[in-house]
């Protein structure tokens, strides 16, 4: 195991995690892992889905029970009993999901659990001034504490969590891929608060998969493989990508991309002509043949989500949608996966899976039809197909039996995507794939997507990662204000002239 923490101050630590060992029923999560945080210092922990980063962090929350190991705060043995006993040792995690309750204002979730009351009334005067006191510390006085937070976007919701730890006098501040749902000027804004918490003292565990973010706002390193600590107090401006990539993988990635055919494209497979969604998209126009890999790239709103899901028939939409030269039926999903479409969602855990199903079961959701005769299911038909599905995809841990739920997010997404190669689809619609996907996970999944156009499936592609977008698409359309105001093969581009492209308003063509 690296650790260079040595070579950095001699600040002393506010968390020490030292030999931390969890052990599931036949899983061994944490194998005597070590975590050292400074107090001021953002340290990113890094590691593929699967390394033990979530039972880390819920072992610190006091979610998880260790069984064996030690931890201090200022150099103290403390027992994290509970997620309250973690909290009033100053340790709040925000996790990637946030558990905020929508129907309720920014002031009651910010201080639910510790409400100011006096003889069981609140004291909502007092609530109210908090909370604002709260959120001009982070400088989002503009939030008003009596708004539902149901109506606020994922940045504001991101601010209320992070002005909820602050309300508990937070000394120690988890953040698990807080920037996922977030466009580039938010994460910028979230960087700014990270760095004003950290001069006041907080110190911030940071997970992210996006490794530029770590070089952006991170002071050191820890990174995690197969439940063991690899290395500690990495610089993490320093030391280079190719570096961390290969600690976290165990082996070099320097290429994760697949090639691009070197032949040409099949038959036209999806033709949209003047597709408008009122008030978002505006007169869109495109194509994508047999085999091809169409990107779209733009900002969050700009409307790209929107136009794969009127494509699908998710949204209310004019205009002109054929696959294969046929006409689709505009706002009727359940036809649209009829005629050959097959959708992976942004959303993976809220739209495209039942995260309390079996693995089998959210496979083949799409094709029950296919194993049932007279209204009864076969089950060992389709727990064949699930199985020999989940080998060819290289599912971990490979048991089509075990709830989705306890898989890593990119072993989910393998699942969404084999749901839609039971029965072969003509275009795949691809929103956000590798969103919370470790960067080992991506490769396969790359690689994943690339054999299906091979195959002569047409595919959509969105990411917010214009990397993604260049290295995996053939063609590229650039969307702003919900038209498309550039096309061009993606060889032809790279990041700079994209994100040139979707800040500036003046349409051009190629």
């Amino acid at each position: 195991m690296e650790d260079i923490s040595r070579e950095q101050t001699d600040n002393p630590s506010l968390l020490l995690m030292r030999g931390i060992v969890k052990q599931f029923p036949g899983v061994r999560a944490l194998d005597g892992v070590d975590l050292d945080v400074r107090a001021g210092e953002v340290h990113c922990l890094l590691g593929q889905n699967g390394a033990g980063k979530s039972t880390l962090i819920k072992v610190l929350a006091g979610a998880h029970q260790p069984d064996s190991g030690e931890v201090l705060l200022d150099g103290q043995p403390v027992r994290l009993a509970t997620p309250t006993a973690a909290m009033r040792q100053g340790i709040a995690t925000i996790y990637q999901e946030l558990d905020l309750v929508d129907g309720l204002s920014v002031a009651e979730n910010i201080f639910l659990g510790h409400e100011q009351a006096t003889f069981g009334f609140t004291r909502r005067g007092e609530m109210f001034a908090a909370t604002r006191e709260l959120l001009a510390r982070l400088g989002h006085g503009e939030i008003r504490p009596s708004t539902e937070v149901g109506r606020l976007s994922p940045a504001g919701k991101q601010v209320v969590s992070m002005a909820r730890a602050l309300s508990h006098e937070a000394r120690l501040i988890v953040m698990d891929e807080p920037s996922a749902a977030l466009a580039h000027d938010e994460v910028m804004n979230l960087f700014r608060i990270i760095r004003e918490l950290t001069g006041q003292g907080v110190a911030v565990v940071y997970i992210s998969h996006r490794l530029e973010e770590i070089r952006e706002i991170g002071d050191r390193v820890t990174v995690l493989k197969d439940g063991r600590t690899v290395a500690v107090g990495l610089p993490a401006r320093t030391t280079p990508t190719a570096t961390v990539v290969s600690l976290m993988t165990g082996r070099n990635v320097e290429y994760v991309f697949p090639p691009r055919p070197t032949g040409g494209f099949g038959d036209e497979v999806l033709r949209v002509e003047n597709l408008t969604v009122p008030g978002v998209v505006s007169g869109v126009s495109f194509t994508v043949r047999a085999g091809e890999i169409v990107g779209l790239a733009g900002l969050v709103g700009s409307g790209r989500s929107e136009i794969m899901e009127a494509v699908y028939g998710a949204r209310r939409a004019t205009g002109t949608v054929l696959l294969n030269g046929k006409q689709v039926k505009l706002g009727d999903t359940a036809n649209s996966v009829r005629i050959g479409m097959g959708l992976a969602p942004e959303e993976r855990k809220a739209q495209g899976l039942l995260l309390d199903q079996s693995v089998a079961r959210n496979i083949t959701l799409a094709s029950l039809g296919r194993y049932s005769r007279f209204g009864w299911l076969n089950r060992k038909q389709e727990s064949d197909e699930a199985e020999r599905l989940v080998k060819a995809l290289d599912i971990r841990p490979p048991d089509p039996n075990r709830p989705i739920k306890t898989l890593s997010g990119g072993n989910q997404q393998k699942a969404v995507l084999g749901r839609w190669l039971v029965e072969g689809r003509k275009l795949l619609l691809l929103d956000e794939p590798t969103r919370g996907v470790d960067v080992g996970a991506r490769a396969e999944l790359y690689a994943l997507v690339r054999r299906l156009a091979d195959e002569g499936v047409g595919v959509l592609l969105i990411s917010s990662e214009v990397p993604e977008v260049l290295g995996l698409a053939d063609r590229v359309l650039v969307v702003r204000d919900g038209r498309i105001i550039h096309e061009a093969p993606a060889t032809e581009l790279d990041e700079h002239h994209v994100l040139d492209l979707v800040m500036d308003a003046t349409p051009s063509h190629g």
